[in-house]
């Protein structure tokens, strides 16, 4: 089995945007001594809570500050971008970090309608296009663009000896399907919805299609996960989360919430059934505990590697969770 990270560098209440990337930071060298695969950062746009909105420069960081985990993009929001633009960007990290970056693409549009047109710079795109990007992200990273293609004579660079991996994160089978014609490897986003995993995934792995950069599907999937010594422990280190996804839903405040504050919020009988609704995304309790259902959730997906983030309050409880999970599944 193989632990990797997704993280989004969400702002704990009473702290900076600077503190956030600085633990991202941390996190990723924590996770890379216990023994962990990679470690992607998210993009987010127009929210005080999250300050991941430029995964190719957190990128850039992480890698620096790590030896040999690989780092990436969990994901780079393809849609409001030039495909040519996210070639170059992720050929220059390999051409600094060579095999060791990942260029994980969604077609989430990113925010609301007028945040979209913000990123787009008043162009409205449409997110149907998705799938000509994919195809034109995969020639410029390749240098195999057809012939037929308006952009035939242009060319992305830096030249590199070995190229970025690609991922196209997905949340049913559309996306499946997308990664299995174009032969990538595929991220599912159980930790986002886990009712069409099983489908998504077997569509993957029935119809790959072998590509120059893979020649086998891979696959992996990211699922919340709070982990203590106790059931109790990490009851009650998932309340922070709990909030912290209530307030995501509501497009309000997005910051972590400490604690006491999660426990001293008066909740309605509709918020209390979102928060069962959403328990349904994550894993909480023992290690030994979460290493059970992780070795269900392989044989459902069919996979090895399960990307795992963990959105509480406490920086050190964060830590200690990975360290949990790395001693007890790694």
């Amino acid at each position: 089995m193989k632990l990797s990270v997704l993280d989004q560098s969400v702002i704990c209440k009473g702290e900076s945007a600077s503190t956030a990337l600085q633990k991202t930071v941390q996190l990723a060298q924590k996770t890379e001594a216990l023994g962990y695969t990679r470690f992607w950062v998210a993009e987010h746009h127009n929210t005080n809570g999250m300050a991941g909105s430029s995964p190719e420069v957190l990128i850039s960081h992480i890698a620096s500050n790590t030896r040999h985990i690989r780092v990436g993009s969990g994901g780079v929001l393809l849609p409001q971008y030039a495909p040519y633009k996210i070639a170059e960007n992720f050929k220059v990290l390999e051409a600094l970090f060579p095999n060791r970056i990942d260029v994980g693409i969604g077609r989430s549009p990113g925010g609301s309608a007028t945040t979209r047109l913000a990123l787009t710079d008043g162009l409205r795109k449409s997110l149907n296009d998705f799938p000509r990007q994919v195809k034109d992200l995969q020639g410029f990273l390749q240098n195999q663009i057809p012939l037929d293609h308006p952009f035939r004579d242009v060319q992305a660079f830096p030249d590199t000896a070995s190229l970025p991996e690609m991922w196209i994160l997905g949340m049913t089978h559309r996306g499946a399907r997308l990664a299995a014609e174009n032969g990538t490897a595929f991220t599912y986003g159980h930790f986002i919805t886990p009712l069409n995993g099983g489908q998504a995934m077997d569509y993957y792995y029935q119809h790959f299609q072998p590509s120059p950069t893979i020649t086998e599907p891979k696959a992996n999937v990211c699922v919340f996960v709070v982990c203590a010594s106790t059931q109790e422990k990490a009851e009650e280190l998932a309340l922070s989360q709990d909030l912290w996804l209530l307030a995501v839903e509501k497009g309000i405040d997005t910051r972590i919430p400490s604690i006491e504050e999660a426990k001293s919020t008066s909740l309605s009988i509709e918020q209390r059934k979102k928060i069962q609704e959403n328990r349904k995304r994550m894993i909480i309790g023992t290690p030994q505990q979460v290493k059970s259902e992780i070795f269900r959730l392989s044989e459902k997906y069919r996979t090895d590697e399960f990307m795992i983030i963990s959105n509480i309050y406490n920086f050190e409880d964060k830590i200690e969770i990975y360290r949990l999970l790395a001693e007890t599944i790694l």
